[in-house]
């Protein structure tokens, strides 16, 4: 008998239960900006650095403790940067007047501009064409078809799910929403037992994969995203997405091997086979009937676009950004096209795109007040970071980046609070021939590490809300692939990514 697949299980929040740590975090956040902004004035930061400061502080202690949603902790953030800076002087001209409203609404909606959100605007509406069309979903049970009914080739499957789709969908939410439905239909199907270790190491696998290819494809997590909005804007350069793939493709290829030893080591599956286990996943596919012509349609349209990202500065000089934006248009074209605009808004995360341009605003902020250059030094000269060689300062930094995401349960939020002063820590260094760009983008790599919590990223939230493991199991087994990817970490900074130049120029 053929089993229906769920629908996406609702995700809980273990902290929307904890209503009072919530409404201390506002409280805490408050506390924060204020006493920023009433502390006297530090040498060398200018009054409008000042008060970026304060706004920094209680976007990272809002967005540690969820106290607001992350789109309306967006509003609130650009509200503040409006009404706070007109009092300040433009960091340019400190004895001048306040710069007001206006010049201080230039800022707090400057992300808004930056072409690396309209990427991540095309690629929701990629992630809502792929749902809309259900080639994703095909795509999954395509895959899972050909595999055999092994628990442990069940788990291979799934995980190569996760890598084609990193390719297609720009969206790590989408992409586990996607498949985790098709995992708990399996297990129901097959009486599994949804507490079993299989199915938990199923659902858990599916969740941490997304994350490890989050990695080493640029266009497959909003968080690269923000790295390449502050490289552009910062340094006037760009890392193509074929660069990208070439420095994180086969860091993210040997962490998913660990992912694959280290979960069927720690989460051993009950029984070696079910039997069967390609037959269901047959019959669900055959119960899509034929690809239709929509279908077809976003196919097509999505090899090429993946096409145009790959053969960027080599057969052309089109950016990503602008072959995204070409594609999504081709998508609403009508009859051409796959969907219309009504049907491209059913569920449409335009929260996750304000959240994306208020933090670039910021990051800009913090650059344009001198606020993230002064922090920067204080950084550099209390760590004694000046000469350190550049393997020491990538170590140090990564540490950082993996504790403190312990905090925040949004890659994008912490990349976009982290990047612009970890750019500014890497042009305040004096270390010879330090490669910043190549340096900012193998940090930002280290941003995709969530492994450890089910609250640090949305897809593992998803996973947890099938309820098939327990938080202990996701964090156990999180922190082993958080130790295997620290391990990676050093070994490709010593040799490859050292032979490419991406540490510094000298290689």
């Amino acid at each position: 008998m053929q089993a229906a697949i769920p629908l996406p299980l609702p995700v809980p929040t273990p902290r929307a239960s904890g209503g009072i740590v919530k409404r201390a975090g506002l409280f805490v956040a408050l506390a924060a900006l204020l006493c920023v902004l009433a502390m006297p004035a530090p040498a060398g930061l200018p009054a409008a650095g000042q008060v970026m400061l304060a706004v920094l502080a209680f976007a990272v202690i809002v967005w540690m403790t969820e106290a607001l949603d992350y789109a309306v902790s967006a509003v609130a953030i650009g509200a503040l940067m409006i009404f706070l800076l007109a009092f300040a002087p433009d960091a340019a001209r400190p004895a001048g007047p306040d710069m007001g409203t206006a010049a201080a609404l230039g800022l707090a909606l400057g992300g808004f501009s930056n072409s690396a959100v309209a990427l991540v605007a095309a690629a929701c509406f990629i992630a809502a064409a792929m749902t809309a069309t259900g080639l994703d979903r095909r795509i999954a049970l395509l895959v899972l078809s050909r595999v055999d009914a092994g628990t442990n080739h069940i788990v291979v499957g799934a995980m190569v799910v996760g890598f084609l789709l990193s390719f297609i969908v720009p969206s790590t939410t989408a992409r586990v929403a996607c498949l985790v439905p098709i995992m708990m239909g399996f297990i129901l199907a097959f009486k599994v037992d949804k507490r079993s270790r299989f199915a938990g190491l199923l659902v858990i696998t599916a969740a941490q994969t997304a994350s490890v290819w989050n990695v080493g494809i640029k266009t497959a997590a909003a968080q690269n995203m923000v790295a390449i909005g502050f490289i552009e804007k910062q340094l006037q350069a760009t890392i193509t997405w074929s660069e990208w793939f070439i420095a994180g493709a086969p860091f993210s290829a040997l962490l998913s091997v660990a992912v694959y030893f280290i979960m069927t080591r720690m989460m051993k599956p009950e029984m070696a086979e079910i039997a069967g286990g390609r037959a269901a996943i047959r019959r669900q596919l055959d119960a899509l009937g034929r690809m239709s012509v929509r279908e077809w349609k976003l196919l097509g349209i999505v090899l090429v676009l993946l096409g145009f990202w790959a053969s960027e500065k080599v057969l052309h000089d089109f950016d990503t950004s602008s072959t995204t934006i070409a594609a999504i248009a081709l998508m609403l074209v009508p009859r051409l096209g796959v969907m219309d605009w009504k049907e491209s808004q059913t569920g449409f995360p335009w929260g996750t795109v304000v959240l994306f341009a208020i933090g670039i605003s910021i990051g800009t902020a913090l650059l344009k007040t001198n606020a993230a250059p002064w922090l920067a030094g204080l950084i550099v000269q209390g760590l004694g970071l000046q000469q350190a060689s550049a393997f020491a300062i990538l170590m140090l930094l990564s540490l950082f980046l993996i504790v403190i995401h312990l905090g925040f349960a949004s890659a994008t939020a912490l990349a976009s609070a982290m990047i612009p002063i970890i750019l500014s820590v890497l042009t305040t260094v004096q270390t010879p021939g330090i490669n910043v760009i190549g340096m900012t983008m193998l940090l930002q790599f280290v941003v995709s590490f969530g492994f450890i919590l089910p609250v640090n990223a949305p897809q593992n939230m998803i996973a947890y809300g099938t309820d098939t493991f327990d938080a202990r199991d996701f964090v156990r087994t999180g922190l082993a692939i958080t130790g295997a990817a620290a391990v990676l970490l050093v070994v490709f900074s010593l040799t490859y990514w050292s032979w490419m130049g991406y540490l510094s120029r000298g290689g």
